[in-house]
């Protein structure tokens, strides 16, 4: 009767374990793959681990970088993630945002040499989170790119991390992105740019952007709600194409909501500068962050080789920079780019041909 009640004991106890067990795994997969997202962000992929050589030469700690991946640039994108990989040896995560249509062609170019080892979750873009918030011209609708207002939302894409690196997909990094993750942020501030002043590439005119470098050039100092702000006129203005984000001050500060709160005011009072210089997802940052972040080093952001089809720098400097971005017209899968020859050393060819089509379809346009 003794070892009847041993072996009873011991049932009820394995029992129990294996009924703990079942809910932990139940939470786990409930948090990680069904809760939805308030903005309709939703997990559509993930590989979750290297192959165990890949996991032993790479270091543990996770770098997670978020990059926007449209359907007509997955190329860029896919350019910038190669070079990001092969240049690291940091246990690198992209957090790809990006619109349904655009997800069987983007994994059909994951699963190719070299990146098919690389670790990254793939996300939809809800655009219904900027209605109310952006004003769209019926007659430029189709100008409209909702994937730039991506960086609004990155606690939303990487909820669990401390800080994260987020890319635009006309860039091509030549160093180590551990260096860029590692930038000193200073205490309060949620995200480190590039400062256009000071910056290496701060020099280079473009033409017909109003003044690309302050803050005048992106915001209308002649409405009264931007005036009672009491930003200077002449502060030097940053470059949100490439930037290191705190998420724990992020998500203190509510940035997005502050963000949003300026789109939503833009929409009803046009406060952003009719002679606008570059993107208009810069104004909001511009004031949420004014005289409140960090500086990342000038060459992790080499800007404006997009904005001409003439080189700008010398072959040393370009070879010396850690991070190349074309921002600009004149993208680097583009026919006239400068510095292409860069950029095509870390393409990828699209296994489904649609890049290709749309580049000489670019090229055609450009030639008119």
């Amino acid at each position: 009767s003794v070892n009847i009640s041993i072996l009873i004991v011991a049932v009820v106890i394995f029992l129990l374990v294996i009924h703990h067990n079942f809910l932990s795994l139940s939470d786990f997969l409930r948090r990680e793959l069904s809760d939805p997202s308030p903005l309709g962000l939703q997990p559509i992929d993930f590989i979750p681990a290297a192959p165990q050589r890949l996991a032993d030469e790479r270091n543990d700690k996770e770098i997670p970088v978020v990059i926007a991946a449209s359907d007509e640039r997955l190329g860029g994108a896919i350019a910038a993630m190669n070079s990001i990989y092969q240049n690291t040896r940091a246990n690198v995560v992209f957090y790809i945002v990006t619109l349904n249509d655009t997800v069987d062609h983007l994994r059909m170019w994951l699963r190719i040499p070299p990146l098919k080892n690389t670790r990254y979750r793939i996300l939809d873009f809800d655009p219904r989170v900027l209605e109310g918030k952006v004003q769209v011209d019926p007659q430029k609708a189709d100008n409209f790119k909702p994937l730039t207002f991506a960086r609004f939302y990155l606690p939303s894409f990487v909820p669990h991390a401390e800080k994260v690196i987020y890319v635009d997909d006309d860039v091509i990094v030549q160093g180590d992105i551990v260096e860029l993750y590692n930038t000193p942020l200073k205490p309060g501030h949620a995200a480190a740019f590039s400062d256009d002043c000071d910056s290496t590439s701060s020099k280079v005119a473009v033409r017909g952007a109003g003044n690309q470098y302050n803050y005048i050039g992106f915001l209308d100092y002649k409405k009264e709600t931007i005036r009672k702000l009491a930003m200077k006129a002449n502060t030097c203005s940053f470059n949100p194409g490439v930037f290191v984000a705190n998420l724990t001050e992020w998500k203190l500060q509510n940035i997005t909501k502050q963000l949003e709160k300026w789109m939503a005011l833009n929409v009803v009072e046009e406060l952003y500068s009719k002679t606008l210089a570059g993107s208009i997802t810069t104004p909001p940052l511009l004031i949420v962050f004014y005289k409140q972040h960090s500086s990342i080093d000038p060459m992790w952001n080499v800007r404006h080789l997009g904005s001409s089809a003439g080189k700008r720098y010398s072959p040393q400097f370009v070879e010396a920079a850690k991070l190349l971005h074309w921002n600009g017209h004149f993208k680097p899968w583009g026919r006239t780019a400068s510095y292409a020859e860069v950029w095509e050393k870390w393409y990828l060819p699209d296994p489904a041909g649609k890049f290709n089509l749309i580049r000489r379809h670019s090229e055609a346009y450009e030639a008119k």
